[in-house]
Parts: C-alpha cells; structure tokens; sequence
C-alpha cells in the first residue's frame, strides 16, 4: 500500500478517538468567562482570547506540577449543578466537530464537591450533561459515544471513594477509572486497595505514569496495581535500548497494553523535546498499542485535529498511520467487545476509506 501524506482539510474530516482527555482541562474559555463572572471568581483576564493565551503560556513552563496549577480557574467554575451541565454538554459538542466519534472523558468528583454537591451527585450532574450533549450532536449528524472515566487524586484520600463511584455507577455511564495528580512520590500501589476492590468489581482502570517518573512507576502500575492501560507512559523508552526491548517494554508490546500517549502536553511538562522526536513514533513503528491524545484542550491549546496535523507535519506520519493510532484506541476503550467491534468496522474503517 502507498503511504498517503494528509491535508489539514481531510484531517478535519477523519474519524477520532481520545482515551485520554481532562474534562476540567477542555473548557472553552467563554464559558470560563461566563460562569466566572457569576460567581465572582477572579480569573486573570475576562477576554477568552487572552484567557486561552494565558492557559497555553502557563502550562508551557515544562513543569508537571505547575501544568496542574493552572486547573485552579476550571475547577472554580465547576462546583455547581449548572456548572457542570454546561461544561459537560459543551465538552461533548466540541469533541463531535473535531470529529471524534468515541472518547473516554475523565474527571476526579472530589475536587466538584466545595459548592455542597456530594461526589455521587456530581458524577449524576456530569452523565445528565454528557448526554444532552450526545443527544445534540447526534441530532446535528455528528454522534460521538462518550465513556466516562473516574479518577481519584493520587496525593489525597479519596481515591478509594472515587473508586466507590465507579462502581455504582458503572451502569450509568461510568466506563472506567484511573488516578491522577502529582505522579512523583506519590506511587500508584499507595491505592492498592481501591485497585483490588475494582479488580473484583470487574471494573476496568487506568494509571497516570511514565510521565513525571519513570520505570518503576509504570512497572507498579502494571505489575502491582493491575492497570490495563497507561496514562501518558512516555518514559517506557527508557527500557528500550538501540532497538531492544527490556523486560518492562516487552511486557507491554506483547500484551497489547494501550499507551495514552499525548504528545503537546508531553512537550509542556518537559517529557519530550519537539513533536518530532516525540516517543509516539518510535513506539508506534516498533509495534505498540500507542493512541493519540489531547490531555487538556483548552489547557494545552489543541484539539485532536491539531495533535493529528503536529505529527504529519513535524513527524512525517502518513493516513495509515492516524487510522492505526485511531483503530488502537478503539480496540483498547473500557466498553464492550461489540461496540468496540462496530465502530471499528462501521465508523472508523469506512471514514478513513473515504478519505483516501
């Protein structure tokens, strides 16, 4: 087959998946604005070009912990039931004109709770506004399937609350779970508890690692805690030696185990130097499961068109290879074989057919 170079027209056009995407890191900046001003929260400007400018500036100081600080203005606006509708509806609506046609949204509930919402009621508010955005994309010819991940804040004590959530609500919408935050000195098997409780609740999980620390953190992630995929886990380059594999880099490329790799965040956290030499592509040609991801929209200034362009133009990759990252991350979604099955074969595979 001839390799085929892309243009940012027929980019656009192609069927999406994200697994990994922030839902207080992908507000639009108007909404921000908005819901700000009525509340009296101070933001550090009110025009949404500016506000946007400020998050793309902020969050490219190569530091992961600085990167999570800018979450502060989000979060403030999302402590409400009217709050988290519209963020929730509109995080939908701008996924379906990026044309994404599955995503794994994911949130911690514990940081929506100060204006009085329990965490149950803040996991209902958000599913009540994920479907009204579904239902309105749907009615624009525009579906998009939207899973929900729920993630516990790996420096705090909520976590195998959060996990409790999952649990109840994994009927509901509620797909998965992973942990987030401060990834170094905060270990995954310091959770090991709400791993083990969702492993027999048959409830699947992810875990942030490989990304502000290295090895030994995807290593307990997999080995220890049982996670089915990693979050980010860059750094597994760091097993890979002149082409071979360590046990570690093995392990995941023989079991198939999904790399949510995000390659403009990676740059702002100081996990990679350039698109170009982004780990992504190496990975993928050695045969990983790796997928494609935003992390945070609005706090990385991208969307998944945009992270498709930076590596066709930066890193030469070609329509096959955004239709293997889009196939992968399908195959690896936490919902059911069959659905996974139909919208490779029915949406995916004939959208890039199209395209060619």
């Amino acid at each position: 087959m001839t390799a085929t170079r892309v243009d940012a027209e027929v980019i656009r056009r192609l069927p999406k998946a994200v697994l990994h995407d922030h839902l207080d890191g992908g507000l639009r900046p108007a909404t921000v604005v908005e819901l700000a001003e009525a509340i009296g929260h101070q933001l550090p400007t009110t025009d949404p070009d500016e506000l946007a400018a400020w998050y793309f500036e902020a969050a490219n100081s190569g530091d992961l912990v600085r990167y999570i600080a800018t979450f502060e203005h989000t979060l403030a606006v999302m402590q409400s039931r009217e709050g988290l509708l519209r963020v929730a509806e509109e995080y939908v609506l701008d996924l379906a004109a990026d044309g994404v046609v599955y995503a794994e949204v994911r949130y911690a509930p514990e940081l929506n709770t100060r204006g009085g919402l329990s965490m149950s009621e803040v996991v209902e508010t958000v599913q009540e506004g994920l479907a009204a955005g579904m239902a309105k994309a749907r009615a624009a010819g525009t579906p998009v399937r939207v899973g929900t991940l729920l993630c516990g804040m790996r420096m705090f004590d909520r976590v195998r609350e959060a996990a409790d959530q999952a649990v109840a609500h994994r009927d509901a919408g509620v797909v998965g779970f992973d942990i987030a935050g401060a990834e170094d000195g905060f270990p995954p098997a310091d959770h090991l508890d709400a791993f083990e409780h969702l492993r027999r609740e048959s409830v699947p999980f992810t875990i942030h690692a490989g990304e502000a620390h290295g090895l030994p953190s995807i290593h307990q992630a997999l080995q220890v805690c049982g996670a089915q995929r990693i979050g980010h886990g860059v750094r597994i380059t760091e097993d890979i030696v002149d082409g071979k594999l360590g046990r570690l880099a093995s392990w995941i490329r023989d079991r198939r185990i999904a790399l949510e790799m995000c390659p403009t965040s990676n740059l702002q956290t100081g996990c990679a130097t350039s698109i170009a030499e982004h780990p992504i592509t190496a990975l993928k040609d050695l045969g990983f499961r790796v997928t494609l991801n935003t992390d945070n929209r609005l706090v990385s200034g991208t969307t998944m068109t945009r992270e498709m362009s930076l590596l066709v133009e930066q890193a030469g990759w070609t329509v096959e290879d955004l239709r293997t990252v889009t196939v992968n991350a399908v195959k690896s979604a936490f919902i059911p074989f069959d659905e996974r099955k139909a919208l490779i074969e029915d949406v995916v595979l004939p959208g890039y057919a199209a395209a060619l």
